[in-house]
């Protein structure tokens, strides 16, 4: 079985995501999303909403799998037995990060591989921070994100303002 894993926080899931996720379901038998635990960030969603919203926004492919895991990315697809790296390019700039974490995984693993899709045209500027940014300040992101996403971060931040 060809099985691929497509790391990320998802902090939220947007339609950049989901096109590389898609594309990889129509390739590998599986297509793990799991959601990474980085303590260097501070989501707006916890990690069970993130997953929560990757399993809705993903449903409609039966070989797609939304899981988790904290520690470094080559153990989790050792116990995965997974080989296959996707992951998703939007410009030059992503590439020279994307190349060394590529690299430094395949030094720790060398039966694992990065698979690099460049990103639908439509969503080369998008990223997560980029909308929560927008939704922040309660700007139109229905081109961004599904339904839910949105609905979740207007709901998101109503909450934290109600808090403040």
């Amino acid at each position: 079985m060809r099985i691929a894993v497509c790391p990320g926080s998802f902090d939220p899931v947007t339609y950049g995501h989901l096109d590389i996720i898609k594309r990889g379901a129509k390739i590998f038998d599986k297509v793990i999303v799991a959601v990474l635990v980085n303590s260097n960030k501070k989501p707006l969603f916890t990690l069970e909403e993130r997953m929560a919203l990757l399993r809705e926004v993903t449903a409609e492919y039966s070989n797609v799998e939304v899981d988790t895991f904290n520690g470094l990315l080559v153990d989790y697809m050792q116990r995965k037995e997974a080989r296959v790296l996707l992951k998703g390019l939007r410009a030059v700039s992503d590439f020279e990060y994307e190349m060394q974490m590529a690299s430094i995984n395949r030094k720790l693993d060398e039966e694992i591989e990065t698979l690099f899709v460049m990103t639908n045209n439509q969503y080369s500027f998008l990223s997560s921070s980029i909308v929560k940014e927008l939704a922040k300040y309660d700007a139109n992101v229905t081109d961004l994100v599904p339904p839910i996403v949105e609905q979740s971060m207007r709901l998101k931040f109503q909450e934290l303002q109600g808090n403040s």
